[in-house]
């Protein structure tokens, strides 16, 4: 059903000028019933108003589309309302609503008022089409415009499903929680703007959504890979691919877009016979160990923090006084949390290097890397040895594969099922117990003895560097190294490093936050409605929420999250807090030491942030 269709004449009237929202309703509602739609036209009124007390239906932009669902409506409709001077419809962005349109339908199944709702709403963003409506003349040219855009829109939705889009992109990072989606929105709202087609697959902590098909690869001009982690690359042999971080996805939109329908831009060549592979020639050193180490670092965290939030529960259930050498342990319930915790954090090291090890060689290295890992772990060594254990088996792989290119090729079926696991197990046990664990294991004794015997001003250093280290790049490697020594640590048992670690990735969102509530001069009205969610980000330590504020002015906002970041993390450090869940924000709170202070030291760091923030950051100029 075209909009067109839910719209007569006698439902538009141009040049209208209501004296309030109330007044406004009233004459829509009239042209709704003048246009046969309503039997009940008081009843219908009644449930527009009860809609309208849920929440305004100003969206914004100067646009306001009233709508009702109800029995008092006979058939489906429309009514249409300019307002040249705008009224006050109590709108999201505080403008008055030029533009009005009211929906009518019948309460049946059909839902058809939701559809013509997204349809009309989708249309009405589009600047050109709005500035077209209120400028119309008459009831014919207001209607010619709904009906040549949707036309327009519906021939280009034809091409787009008939041809495939122009761009593919696919986006992913390590955690798959925010950098991920922000990307592909960003890259979808400036495609949008610039009028090319795309689609963009995600691969996130849910796993992969949107998964491009093999015809859309086919079709496709180019295909964007915004990924901090491997993805699956081979699909893309013979195609035009970008390769870039994630990050870039969400501040280079733009200039990635343009790149890909420029033409110039190289032929990916896979260069491997698995599927998830990476073309890394064009890459430096450290960009490849990088996502190597995010690859691993990706699928161990499920297991460190489904594992450490259980261990941190048996800790909260459990009697300390019963058997303090037992502690964890001492109840029923404490013992089934802290059984399942640690078979959780059983799998941590060796899915880590297993995983680290198959995105350097792929499957065959798989199984490599998981020995080396249990090996590493049960030797001492423990996370330095599992990191170094799931390089070697990766490069062993390698190197195995180039050796065993000069067997002949009936031994082509044996190799991955058993020359790549009876040779690379067996040389990763080697090196793993004889070379690796003596001097880690040495090294990390050592390092436990120093955090012991810390002094408070070390202590309160260690805090300083670990919170700010949050703050840097926010989800970047910087924010991960941190991040993943503060688990670490828990897995070891030492619990004061991770309370630095949480407390400095919770203060940036949460300092934005309050800036953008204290300080509303900074920023622009997009970026305040916006900035009140990190409040719900910052609680639950995501603070990649923080990353849009970064990007559009990182010279204030980095500084200014890094600082109060450090100050809480001091403070956490100084307040001898300690945390043995890995993850959870607020939401782990109970199993804080000293929680009171930990929480005081957040609200510190958070609006030392806030202060020098909204002293920094220059005023923004709305027109």
């Amino acid at each position: 059903m075209k909009i067109t269709d839910l719209l007569k004449p006698e439902g538009i009237k141009l040049n209208a000028s209501p004296n309030s929202k109330e007044s406004a309703i009233n004459e829509l509602v009239d042209l709704m019933y003048a246009s046969g739609n309503v039997n009940d036209k008081e009843e219908y009124k009644r449930k527009v108003l009860e809609r309208e007390s849920e929440s305004t239906t100003g969206i914004g932009e100067g646009i306001a589309i009233p709508h009702a669902k109800t029995n008092a409506v006979k058939r489906a409709g429309l009514a249409a309302m300019v307002v040249p001077n705008g009224v006050d419809f109590e709108s999201l962005d505080d403008e008055k609503a030029v533009l009005l349109f009211l929906i009518g339908s019948p309460d049946t199944a059909d839902n058809v008022h939701l559809d013509v709702l997204s349809r009309l709403s989708a249309m009405l963003m589009d600047d050109n089409f709005r500035n077209r409506l209120i400028n119309a003349k008459t009831k014919e040219e207001f209607l010619s415009i709904i009906d040549e855009t949707e036309k327009e829109k519906n021939n280009n939705d034809t091409k787009s499903t008939s041809k495939g889009y122009r761009v593919l992109a696919v986006t992913a990072c390590p955690t798959g929680i925010a950098h991920t989606f922000m990307a592909a929105e960003n890259l979808e709202t400036k495609a949008k703007k610039m009028g090319i087609s795309i689609k963009v697959e995600t691969n996130g902590s849910g796993g992969i959504k949107n998964r491009l098909t093999s015809e859309e690869i086919e079709n496709a001009e180019c295909i964007i890979v915004a990924a901090d982690k491997n993805v699956e690359m081979a699909r893309f042999n013979g195609k035009k691919v970008i390769q870039v971080r994630v990050a870039d996805g969400i501040n280079k939109a733009e200039e990635l877009l343009n790149k890909a329908v420029s033409g110039n831009v190289p032929i990916y060549q896979n260069k491997a016979s698995e599927n998830i592979v990476s073309d890394e020639t064009s890459e430096s050193i450290g960009r490849q160990i990088y996502k190597h180490l995010m690859n691993g670092v990706s699928h161990m965290l499920p297991f460190v923090i489904g594992g450490g939030i259980l261990i941190a529960l048996a800790f909260l259930f459990d009697d300390y006084s019963i058997d303090p050498s037992n502690f964890g342990k001492n109840t029923p319930v404490a013992e089934f949390f802290k059984t399942i915790g640690e078979a959780a954090f059983s799998f941590m090291l060796p899915v880590l290097a297993g995983y680290i090890a198959s995105s350097i060689a792929d499957r065959p290295a798989l199984a490599v890397g998981f020995v080396g890992g249990a090996i590493a772990n049960a030797g001492g060594s423990g996370f330095l040895g599992a990191l170094a254990a799931g390089f070697i088996a990766g490069y062993l792989i390698v190197g195995l594969r180039k050796l065993f290119n000069y067997l002949p090729k009936s031994f082509e079926g044996t190799k991955p099922v058993l020359l790549y696991p009876l040779f690379g197990i067996l040389f990763i046990g080697l090196i793993i117990t004889f070379i690796i664990n003596p001097p880690v294991s040495a090294f990390n004794t050592w390092l436990s003895s120093a955090l012991n015997s810390m002094g408070d001003t070390s202590r309160v250093l260690l805090g300083l560097i670990l919170g700010g280290m949050m703050s840097i790049d926010f989800g970047g490697p910087i924010n991960k190294a941190a991040y993943v020594f503060g688990t670490a640590s828990i897995a070891d048992g030492n619990y004061e490093i991770m309370a630095p670690v949480m407390i400095g990735g919770m203060v940036p969102p949460l300092a934005i936050a309050l800036c953008t509530i204290f300080f509303k001069k900074k920023f622009t009205k997009k970026e305040r409605q916006s900035g009140l969610t990190n409040i719900i980000m910052g609680l639950s330590f995501i603070t990649e929420g923080a990353i849009p504020f970064a990007a559009s002015d990182p010279l204030r906002v980095i500084p200014a999250c890094a600082v109060g970041s450090a100050v809480a993390g001091g403070l956490s450090m100084f307040f001898n807090c300690t945390l043995m869940a890995p993850h959870g924000g607020i939401f782990v709170f109970p199993v804080v030491g000293n929680p009171l202070k930990y929480l005081i030291s957040l609200i510190i760091g958070s609006v030392v942030s806030m202060f020098i923030l909204g002293l920094i950051k220059k005023e923004v100029t709305e027109e």
